[in-house]
């Protein structure tokens, strides 16, 4: 099953050639890149729900936050952590 997954929007940046958006997010402590093309309003602080790399849409705080306590409920964080080598 694919899930979007909640992560809050800790910087943004913009490509000076191409002007795609990409911004680090926070996923309960981990940070990955994703794409913010699809979330042209979305700002730093902002929570988003992510999928595939992609930000699909801006939620409120409190409903990612209860997204994140169902997924660690039935313990679905493992895919987000970094593999290390």
């Amino acid at each position: 099953m694919c899930l979007a997954v909640p992560g809050k929007i800790a910087t943004i940046s913009i490509d000076p050639f191409l002007g795609l958006r990409r911004g680090k997010v926070d996923f309960g402590g981990i940070r990955k890149e994703v794409s913010l093309d699809y979330t042209p309003d979305a700002q730093v602080g902002d929570y988003v729900l992510v999928h595939v790399g992609f930000a699909l849409t801006v939620i409120d705080e409190l409903e990612a936050l209860r997204v994140f306590e169902a997924l660690r409920e039935l313990d679905q964080l493992e895919e987000l952590k970094e593999v290390t080598l």
